[in-house]
């Protein structure tokens, strides 16, 4: 017969052996378990450069605050094409994927994804007017799960603008889509603006970026310029308004940068890729649980910008006064 003495090592180590098969079965899986990784989803309403330039500013802003594309960070983009039963099927189904939180840049798709939601972080970015758009109850303090940045331009300043290059115009043409929230903004401070500075405003509207060539041709012979607001619809189309007013010798004053490195005449107006990387830094602070977007509120872009387009001015036989140019942050030549 065994003694206890022999006996009890025995125990002991069979113990031991069942303490660290335990130990690896609680550790092994935590080491194996990837890390966490944050779904978000893009939502833009339509490919042009300005809503492009904004998405890319995002995201780089984003991995440089260490959320990094395919490592801790998955991406869902989405583009609308302009279609507005698109833009709600793609909230659908980021609301049935469960984001994180959703990026829409743009009203139209700003407003799809916050009817299809109450619940998901939404940060908007290059939205005119959030509060007559009906996203949020007002700029300080959003109230609900939407938050983000606005792209409101300087109506007044590009305008001054036009005066400043062509200080006889009269007549100046505006061509937008009604059914954008922001380009009804921004067209009642052009209105507003034109009586101030004594010109007269002719506005012609489109539904969809394949009437705007023709929306700018009928202007040819009853404006002396054509002022192009950030109308989503019309600058996803701006070579047909840059085409008209080349062959018409009508200057084309934008109401975004990118839209002159494109061919327009003028702007004062923001970058859009700083405006999408401040955006970011809102919707990282929600991320890291620091705010709700509820409490956090729209942020605007101070960096305004002067660009000139030489070449387009050269098109059409106008010359920029040089005080212009050296005020300019960009002149394209």
């Amino acid at each position: 017969m065994a003694s206890k003495r022999s006996t009890t090592p025995r125990i002991l180590t069979i113990i031991g052996v069942i303490a660290v098969i335990a130990i690896i079965a609680l550790v092994l899986p935590r080491l194996n378990k990837k890390p966490a990784v944050t779904k978000i989803g893009i939502t833009q309403i339509v490919e042009h450069s300005a809503l492009d330039a904004s998405r890319e500013g995002f995201i780089q802003r984003l991995a440089e605050l260490g959320l990094e594309d395919g490592k801790n960070v998955e991406y869902v983009v989405q583009n609308a094409q302009g279609d507005m039963s698109i833009a709600q099927s793609i909230a659908a189904k980021f609301v049935s994927e469960n984001m994180d939180l959703i990026l829409a840049i743009a009203t139209p798709a700003a407003q799809a994804v916050a009817n299809a939601t109450k619940d998901i972080p939404i940060v908007v970015t290059a939205v005119t007017d959030p509060v007559a758009a009906g996203l949020i109850n007002s700029i300080d303090k959003p109230g609900c799960n939407v938050t983000g940045t606005s792209d409101l331009t300087p109506v007044q300043k590009q305008l001054e603008l036009l005066k400043r290059i062509l200080p006889e115009a009269e007549q100046v043409g505006v061509i937008y889509n009604a059914g954008e929230t922001n380009s009804l903004v921004q067209v009642d401070l052009a209105r507003e603006t034109a009586e101030m500075l004594g010109f007269s405003l002719v506005e012609t509207t489109v539904s969809s970026s394949s009437g705007v060539y023709e929306a700018a041709q009928s202007l040819v012979g009853r404006v002396d310029a054509i002022y192009v607001p950030t109308d989503n619809t019309v600058v996803s189309a701006i070579e047909s308004v840059i085409k008209v007013g080349e062959e018409s010798g009508i200057p084309i004053i934008a109401g975004e940068v990118d839209c002159v490195r494109r061919g327009a005449l003028a702007t004062i107006g923001i970058d859009y890729y700083v405006l999408g990387k401040q955006t970011a830094d809102i919707a990282f602070k929600i991320l890291e649980g620091e705010k709700g977007p509820e409490d956090i509120p729209i942020e605007y872009l101070d960096d305004i910008q002067i660009a000139l387009n030489l070449t387009a001015a050269d098109r059409i036989g106008l010359l920029i006064p040089q005080d212009l140019i050296d005020e300019a942050h960009e002149v394209i030549k």
